[in-house]
């Protein structure tokens, strides 16, 4: 790892380190970093920029005692290094291995658990307020970057903190980008101070003006520090802060491991809540991140020698989707894209570069960006909403009461539905299915495949009556990328793809390729099964499943979501209104939270591949045959 890195365990190590020896240290860091991530994938460019503001914390806190609140977790890859994890990085996201997120139960420095943005202020501020509340004495710290700060959540957080006047440290760590470049009034006048030195100068030569007035000069004192107050109104977003009730300390370059040190042992003196600007460079350090710090943001395995990415030939559902947002857009003027600064995770990178006057990136704020599409589609737009599923669960009630309520047809493009791999439970899209299909007057579907993604965004563009949602997987899907004519999916209607007699299998999204292998399996084994892409969650195929209820006394749903509330749940539903006398099971992720890692190996050890489906599905049709051969069997004995 390196002679540095090996002596250091816990903080308390890093706490005893000679301070000349701490840039050494964030070097080896960095080198441990992109050494590890070049294999496993993550969160590279954010952490390479956080390895000094990390170990001034950590050597200037007492932690676990001190609490450090990481935003997302994009950031805390160092803190994982220096807490206990370094020996085990290189299982960083793996199966088993340690989480890319803070998580309590990893670890006692992990202080709150993340995934989503904006959180962090929220959380430390009712830490600080039990602390005080139980007449403790430990330092609070929230570490937040200023994309994160662009959402609605940290405003809050603010709002409270501000007037509650506790003690409590909010670190924001501005590296002028959240995945991509920041967008909004914010970061732009977060950038101002970088280029306005004049201020920073001023203030310096009026603090130690006031430093050096003798005492009963307060009148003096008090007109300097209005002139400050109208430096900072006039040339910085200092005063924001301020007026939100923090002492704004700022903004402090970010690489220079000392001065953070010497900032942040004072700052454990002061008396209420302090907001410290921090100035950090993404991917610092590593010159491919440092040159393409979107890319690096979160990514796959690639070579540290390049920075190129392994190859990989097949085409992914979100370039799929992205391309084709560019189709309909060229076909129909009132085609609008919209994220929440995902605009390269969402592939609508596509549509900016070539409609770039009918792309809108809102930043980290899926609130705002469904509510924006609703006022949109009012004035005649049809506008498509690309939003990972983990991150649209923030917007569930303005899906609810601003589009559904009013039956306002706006497109929800719901990428990484369903298990998402190596991110883990904060990122799973494993409630979508569910949490959508409870809303009335919406329309949910999902693809088998790349050509049926094309085909349902065009279905979802000729749908006028109210909302429509399409979730898709991450990664490669089945198929090529044509440039086929659009066809419209009739409303509500399955597609049966393999005929069967003895059971029916009735398939969702990403399931339908498993559900057709599991069908050849059970052929081999004597059973003909039936496989069925329903397509739509919501509405359900009614007419399919009353004639399959007459057709077959096995039926199973399989699905790459929850069990609770999916598909399995609307045809549960549906055969209790018949009173279906059949074997019926439902199979998707179980009721609980999945971890991280391999997709493959989680399927598998859900029961969710092939050979364990097969043998499921097997014992059902088995137990039915029984069951039919039961009266028979009772009259034989009674004969004599």
């Amino acid at each position: 790892m390196g002679r540095l890195l090996d002596s250091i365990d816990t903080p308390e190590d890093l706490k005893k380190m000679d301070a000349a020896d701490l840039p050494g240290l964030a070097e080896e860091i960095r080198q441990l970093l992109v050494r590890t991530v070049s294999n496993t994938g993550g969160h590279l460019a954010p952490n390479l920029g956080a390895v000094e503001l990390t170990l001034a914390l950590h050597r200037v806190f007492d932690t676990p005692r001190d609490k450090i609140v990481w935003d997302v977790g994009h950031q805390a890859y160092v803190h994982k290094i220096l807490t206990g994890r370094k020996d085990r990085f290189d299982t960083l996201r793996q199966h088993s291995g340690i989480s890319g997120f803070p998580k309590i139960s990893e670890s006692p420095y992990d202080a709150f658990g993340v995934g989503h943005a904006s959180t962090s202020i929220s959380a430390a501020l009712g830490m600080a307020t039990a602390r005080d509340m139980k007449g403790e004495q430990f330092h609070v710290v929230a570490v937040i970057g200023d994309g994160a700060l662009t959402g609605g959540i940290a405003f809050e957080g603010l709002n409270n903190a501000g007037g509650a006047r506790r003690n409590l440290i909010v670190v924001l760590n501005d590296n002028r980008m959240s995945i991509a470049p920041n967008v909004g009034a914010l970061p732009k006048a977060l950038t101002q101070v970088i280029t306005t030195p004049l201020y920073n100068r001023l203030k310096k030569d009026i603090w130690n003006l006031t430093g050096k007035l003798p005492r009963g000069t307060g009148t003096v004192r008090k007109l300097v520090q209005r002139l400050e107050e109208g430096l900072k109104a006039m040339i910085v977003p200092a005063l924001l802060f301020e007026r939100f009730g923090f002492r704004y300390v700022g903004p402090v370059e970010g690489h220079e491991v000392h001065n953070l040190i010497r900032i942040f042992q004072n700052l454990r003196e002061f008396r209420g809540p302090i907001l410290v600007h921090v100035l950090t460079t993404k991917g610092k350090g590593y010159k491919f991140a440092e040159e393409d710090a979107t890319r690096f943001h979160g990514l796959g395995s690639f070579c540290p020698e390049t920075g190129l990415p392994k190859p990989n030939a097949s085409v992914s559902y979100t370039e799929a989707f992205g391309k084709t947002v560019v189709e309909l857009a060229r076909q129909d003027p009132r085609v609008v894209g919209i994220t929440a600064a995902m605009a390269h995770g969402t592939g609508l990178i596509h549509l900016a570069k070539a409609f770039p006057d009918r792309f809108f990136d809102v930043g980290i704020a899926e609130q705002h960006a469904v509510t924006f599409a609703a006022g949109m589609a009012l004035e005649g737009f049809r506008p498509i909403v690309a939003i990972y599923s983990t991150f649209l669960q923030r917007a569930f009630d303005q899906v609810i009461h601003d589009v559904a309520l009013q039956k306002i047809p706006v497109i929800l493009a719901l990428d990484r539905g369903g298990l998402v791999g190596e991110d883990g439970p904060t990122h799973h899209g494993s409630f979508d299915l569910s949490y959508l299909r409870l809303i009335p007057d919406i329309v949910l579907m999902a693809p088998k495949d790349i050509s049926e993604l094309r085909h349902m965004l065009w279905t979802a563009l000729t749908y006028q009556d109210g909302p429509v949602a399409i979730r898709y997987p991450r990664g490669e899907g089945r198929g090529l990328l044509h440039d086929e004519p659009f066809q419209e999916i009739p409303l509500g209607r399955c597609e049966v793809i393999r005929e069967g007699v003895d059971a029916s299998i009735l398939a969702v999204g990403d399931q339908v390729p498993t559900a057709e292998k599991v069908a050849e399996r059970l052929l081999e084994e004597g059973i003909s099964a039936e496989v069925v892409n329903m397509r739509f969650v919501k509405p359900i195929d009614h007419t399919y499943i009353h004639t399959a209820v007459k057709r077959f006394g096995v039926i199973v749903t399989l699905e790459n979501n929850t069990v609770v509330g999916g598909l399995g749940g609307a045809v549960a539903e549906t055969l209790a209104e018949l009173r279906a006398e059949v074997q019926f099971r439902r199979f998707g992720l179980p009721d609980q939270f999945v971890s991280h890692g391999n997709t493959c190996r989680l399927f598998s050890e859900m029961g969710l591949d092939v050979e364990s489906l097969s043998n499921a599905i097997r014992v059902l049709c088995e137990k039915r045959r029984t069951k039919k051969l039961l009266p028979f069997i009772k009259t034989i004995s009674r004969i004599p």
